[in-house]
């Protein structure tokens, strides 16, 4: 009898243990085949399965949770076969592929490990860098940046039934230079077409990319119905142009331009529009406007800001564009400056182009023709600060007197400064000279004038700690008195080429002239003072500040100009305050109040609150009798949800001495997952008696583009606060 357990055939033996050393040793063959392959620069493959079979110098069969990752490329699939001398895949069954974020799954999938060339059959892909996704019948792929989807659809929304979508017959997307082309596209939303296009370019990422940019098109009372359709050209990381022709339904064909550059030592923009026979004037009509500043090298730099429209009524009938209705008085300028250690010196030329308005006709200002500005000074020298400025102007106009005027303005001071108070006393003196033409039979060709001022600053600081509104706080008080004292000198016989009375200010309370300009320097022997308390956070931020101040003079003031009536004994007295109440609430209020009439002459009363992003309410009160216009308004606007999903956005500008509205904005924003939709209806006034009303309404497929009319620079300028509703929450 055999004591000992029969032995399996060897051939059975040999036959498991050759299935051992395949399941073991096949997968270390081919990460060290692919780590010695030529041009295989992200490191060897790695390669999974639950069953690995076939040929390691040739070919690896992979059937069951089959995974293949070289560097950022990750393929998984039910069966794959691993070319090894090619470096290639060919999976199917359930196929995924993970390569820089980008994800894919199909039937079929064909890939050049090395290369990252191939295809996929009945794909559906997602982009990592703008959260868009898609399905087709087929994608190929060039390299690992660059694809190309036939019969395929895009969007950003997610979910398999988007609400907006692309499709094309071919869908070129090149993630390496960031653009994606839609070759007989037609863009659906809602599953109903609302936009073929032969060609439709896009960036990935939302960055700049030629191309034409979607059509335009609203509604305005002086136009009519409006169609633009824009072409961009992205010259240069800091270079673009856009192109705008434009149709207007009552008036005809506009083209437009708008021209942009950025480099290190200069910027510029400029643009221009012209309309071809407008019908309704029977005549050509243009408005162009250009900025440039450059600095060069030793010290010089140089800038223009020109201007001009072809007629008057430009900003009435186009005030949607380059002229706008307060936009009435065009500047051209030309300067030019030299910076030394201590001094510079600028030489420029300015006039302005008067867009007049019949109801309220502008008064032509003086042309410089040229003006040599010369400025010196230095701080701290033995303890003072010391300037000397100078201006040479030689002034035009077609109808008033002109001249040439000198003026040179030497000054003084020695500040004393300690950590509780200050004390600055200076000394400057005021020489001009005039040299007329065009006078008035009997006056004077050449005048001048010398006037010495003398000034005293002095405060004093204070600091307590303090609680505001339940906060811990520094408190400050901080008292200002400031003396100044100018003797008079009859300037009546001198012209006003450029001078005008200051409007009373907290500011302006502590200047040592009246006027602006130098054509009149009053004569003072006045005293200000004003108080200050500011409350401030540990770090020193500024939380509120309240203040008061008011000018008392000794002396009866002689020197004026016309409509100005000099104050007698003190001036009204100027009270503010400014901050943030809390986090949601902050305040502006500014009041000027008369004592000898006992009322408020001037007032500014703001204030915003801002709950939460996309929450914020305006309210101001606005009261200004000025020379030239003389205004009591409230405004009211406010960005806020209505329901959800529902933004409304609205301002309102009434005016309570015409008991109208001047200027009011309303609408309504829709934001779904991937698109917003913003209608909004504006009146602006275009002159005096006149204004224009337009119709925004714009749908914007978020990372594709925006159609309709633009709605969003009109809502930025009028609701202070507004932000995007497809934006992140900033606060």
């Amino acid at each position: 009898m055999n004591r000992f357990p029969a032995f399996p055939p060897l051939h059975r033996l040999l036959r498991l243990l050759g299935a051992v050393l395949a399941a073991a040793v096949v997968p270390s063959f081919a990460l060290a085949q692919a780590a010695a392959s030529p041009g295989s620069k992200e490191g060897p493959v790695t390669i999974r399965a639950e069953q690995i079979t076939g040929r390691p110098d040739r070919e690896i069969h992979l059937e069951r949770k089959v995974e293949i990752v070289r560097g950022p490329t990750t393929v998984t699939a039910d069966t794959a076969t691993y070319h090894i001398v090619e470096d290639q895949v060919e999976a199917s069954g359930d196929v995924r592929m993970c390569r820089a974020g980008n994800r894919y799954s199909g039937t079929l999938l064909q890939l050049k490990m090395d290369t990252g060339q191939g295809f996929v059959l009945n794909p559906s892909y997602h982009l990592g860098k703008n959260n868009a996704q898609g399905n087709a019948e087929r994608i190929d792929f060039q390299a690992r940046d660059r694809a190309t989807v036939t019969d395929g659809s895009y969007s950003t929304c997610e979910g398999p039934d988007p609400d907006w979508y692309l499709k094309s017959d071919t869908l070129d997307l090149d993630s390496g230079r960031d653009i994606g082309v839609a070759h007989k596209a037609i863009v659906y939303f809602k599953d109903v077409p609302i936009l073929p296009v032969p060609r439709m370019s896009f960036s990935l990422s939302g960055a700049r990319k030629s191309g034409f940019l979607p059509p335009t098109f609203g509604t305005t009372s002086k136009g009519g119905f409006e169609l633009a359709v824009p072409y961009y050209l992205n010259i240069a990381p800091n270079r673009d142009l856009t192109l705008y022709p434009k149709i207007y339904g009552r008036r005809g064909f506009q083209l437009g331009g708008d021209a942009r550059y950025l480099g290190a030592t200069y910027s510029g923009e400029t643009r221009f529009e012209e309309m071809f026979s407008d019908r309704v004037t029977g005549t050509n009509r243009y408005a162009i406007s250009s900025t440039h500043t450059q600095t060069l090298s030793g010290g010089w730099s140089y800038a223009w800001n020109l201007n001009a429209a072809s007629d008057d009524n430009y900003p009435n009938d186009f005030s949607n564009t380059i002229t706008t209705a307060s936009q009435r008085l065009l500047l051209r300028d030309i300067e030019s400056t030299y910076y030394g250690s201590f001094w510079s010196a600028t030489a420029r030329v300015s006039n302005y182009q008067v867009l007049q308005d019949p109801a309220a006709p502008i008064a032509r200002p003086y042309d410089r023709l040229p003006q040599i500005v010369l400025h010196a000074g230095r701080y701290d020298v033995h303890g003072f600060d010391w300037a000397v400025d100078s201006d040479l102007s030689r002034f035009w106009h077609p109808d008033l007197v002109r001249g040439d005027r000198l003026v040179i303005n030497p000054q003084i001071s020695y500040p004393i400064l300690a950590p509780g108070y200050f004390l600055t006393p200076k000394l400057s003196l005021n020489a001009a000279q005039y040299k007329l033409n065009n006078q008035a039979p009997g006056m004077p060709d050449s005048l001048s004038r010398v006037l010495p001022t003398f000034s005293l600053d002095s405060g004093l600081v204070f600091e307590r700690n303090a609680t505001f509104f339940g906060r811990a706080m520094t408190q400050t008080l901080e008292p200002r008195l400031f003396y100044v004292y100018t003797p008079y000198r009859d300037q009546s016989d001198i012209p006003v080429f450029d001078s005008g009375v200051a409007t009373l200010s907290f500011a302006q309370l502590f200047s040592e002239n009246q006027f602006v300009g130098s054509d009149r320097i009053s004569d003072a022997n006045q005293l200000t003072a004003a108080v200050v308390s500011r409350y401030l956070e540990a770090d020193g931020g500024e939380r509120m500040r309240f203040m008061l101040g008011q000018r008392f003079y000794f002396s009866p003031q002689r020197v004026t100009l016309p409509g100005f009536v000099p104050d007698e004994s003190r001036s009204d007295l100027l009270l503010g305050a400014s901050g943030r109440i809390s986090a949601e609430l902050n305040v502006d209020a500014n009041m000027q109040y008369s004592q000898s009439s006992h009322k408020v002459i001037r007032a500014a009363y703001g204030g915003s609150w801002q709950p939460s992003p996309k929450h914020v309410l305006n309210l101001q009160y606005l009261r200004d009798p000025g020379l030239l216009t003389n205004l009591e308004q409230v405004d009211v606007s406010g960005e806020w949800p209505l329901a959800k999903r529902w933004y409304g956005v609205g301002r309102v500008n009434y005016s309570l001495l015409d008991r109208k509205i001047a200027e009011n904005l309303f609408g309504v924003e829709y934001k779904a997952d991937c698109w917003v939709f913003r209608l909004v209806a504006q009146r602006v006034p275009t002159a005096a008696s006149t204004a224009s009303t337009s119709i925004f309404f714009q749908l914007e497929l978020n990372g594709l583009t925006r159609l309709g009319s633009n709605p969003l620079d009109a809502l930025r300028n009028s609701i202070p606060g507004y932000q995007l509703i497809n934006q992140p929450n900033t606060l």
